[in-house]
């Protein structure tokens, strides 16, 4: 615990393999460990695949390392390293900052969770923290709900797109504009980034309730172009939060949402197992599978026996 608390790198990397493990041992470090959490700045980054994530991410820490800052980031892919997952493509990109020992980098599998984070991730997030560490970034795999997620989970949601990208065009469609805090369109000189820089700001212009107007910032994240100023607006963001009170109201929702995500989840697993290990329960399961009894009157039935909740 003292060896985390001091920012050990091996001690921290040995906390998060319990914790990606599942050991019985981590929930007694993350209990000892949680009060000296909420001190980092946590900026989560979702785009569409493909659009240079890693590469940016990569530039910022380049950038924050500059300005002497420790730097944690918690890269998430579901994919195997045939297909340039977490092992191949997040880790070569971020190689530059393998021996700073300023910078922990930890790649992480989704194993399989919907939105793209499992619930690792939000506790090496937590282990990060209160490991010193100033800067969390997390990236997502960008698949589905996992811009909704990482909403629920970081400071700072940063959106990534890039122009010519049919992904990017679904992405402004499909009501992510509501979800980023700060906008890089990458690519900028590609043909068509200032098109789309402008096609998103008119989207984000039809949101007039929003009191805090997402800044959109063109980068070329291989040169590390426009990384300056797309800093600039991730700390202005962190200074808005912190003066409206924001951030604790922020913090004080997603802790409570990830409490209720983990309890739902045990509570998940726990009823699965009660149902395949009874009789009684199977047998209802097998009558909603052979159209004997409705799926209504069995979730009472089995909700009543093994979580005592009556019958609606």
């Amino acid at each position: 615990m003292a060896a985390v608390r001091a920012g050990d790198r091996r001690a921290l990397a040995r906390a998060i393999t319990l914790v990606e493990n599942g050991d019985a041992l981590a929930a007694g470090v993350v209990r000892e460990l949680y009060r000296l959490t909420g001190k980092a700045h946590s900026l989560g980054v979702t785009g569409p695949p493909g659009v240079g994530k890693s590469s940016l991410i990569s530039a910022l820490v380049h950038h924050v390392r500059g300005l002497e800052r420790s730097v944690g980031v918690i890269s998430v892919d579901p994919s195997s390293p045939f297909t340039q997952g977490a092992l191949l493509g997040d880790r070569i990109r971020l190689s530059d900052h393998f021996l700073d020992p300023g910078v922990f980098i930890r790649s992480m599998g989704s194993r399989g969770h919907l939105g793209g984070l499992s619930e690792a991730t939000l506790q090496t997030l937590l282990l990060m923290d209160a490991a010193g560490r100033e800067h969390v970034f997390l990236e997502t795999v960008g698949a589905g709900q996992s811009e909704v997620e990482v909403a629920g989970i970081a400071d700072t949601v940063l959106l990534v797109l890039m122009p010519g990208s049919g992904d990017s065009i679904q992405a402004l469609k499909a009501g992510i504009m509501e979800i980023p805090d700060v906008i890089a369109v990458n690519k900028r000189d590609s043909p068509g980034a200032k098109t789309m820089a402008n096609e998103v700001r008119s989207i984000l212009s039809l949101d007039r309730e929003r009191t805090w107007r997402p800044p959109i910032v063109l980068t070329e994240a291989t040169r590390g172009e426009g990384v300056p100023e797309l800093w600039a607006c991730i700390e202005e963001h962190r200074a808005f939060l912190a003066e409206t009170g924001e951030l604790e109201r922020r913090r004080s929702r997603n802790l409570a949402n990830e409490v209720f995500a983990l309890a739902s989840a045990r509570a998940k697993e726990h009823l699965v197992g009660t149902v395949e290990g009874d009789p009684e329960l199977a047998r209802l399961l097998a009558a909603v599978q052979a159209r004997e009894l409705d799926p209504l009157s069995a979730v009472a039935a089995i909700l009543e026996q093994v979580f005592r909740i009556p019958p609606r």
